[in-house]
Formats: structure tokens, sequence, C-alpha cells
């Protein structure tokens, strides 16, 4: 069975260790759980890299990355509205503004 640490790419730091499952939930969270069944969530993460020789998995956190998994899901499904398109970009504009 393998077993993954699962470490922060922002700043390198160790999240969390032993776990088994990593999946995302209904809203876009990443959640993983240990052997027991116990676990944490990110409310807005992307799987970077899963390495099964060194038992790691990388995960990068940010705001913004709930937002794009919940629009690229609506594209695929085909539910994409204006309106999904315009909050997305405000997101944008809002990070371009802080360049």
């Amino acid at each position: 069975m393998c077993e993954f640490k699962i470490i922060n790419e922002n700043d390198g730091s160790q999240i969390a260790e032993d776990i088994l499952i990593l999946s995302y939930t209904d809203d876009n969270e990443l959640i993983f759980k240990d052997v027991l069944g116990m676990g944490e969530k990110l409310d807005s993460a992307l799987i970077l890299d899963v390495n099964t020789l060194n038992q790691k998995c990388v995960v990068l956190q940010h705001p913004l990355i709930k937002k794009f998994l919940g629009l690229l899901k609506k594209i695929n499904e085909q539910r994409l509205t204006k309106s999904d398109i315009e909050d997305f970009q405000e997101k944008l504009n809002k990070i371009k503004e802080t360049l």
C-alpha cells in the first residue's frame, strides 16, 4: 500500500502524511484521507505531482484554483454562463491590479 506525504508547493511544508485517498468534493475542495478515513480538506488547491517512488504528493494552494476548477466543470458539462466567465474575469482583474 502506498501512503503519501502531502507537500505544500507554496512553502515546501508538509501538510499531512500516511494519506491513501486524494479526491475532490462536489464543491471543488481537495480532500485527503488516511487508512482510518481521517483527513483534511484544502479549500482551493490543485494536485501538481504524485510520485509513488518517494511517496509524495505536491499540492498548490491559491484562492483562484477553486473557481477555476468550477469553471472547467461547467465548461465540460456545457452549463457555462456569461456571468460565470465575468465572475472569473473579475477575480483575475483583482490579481492584475496587485501587480
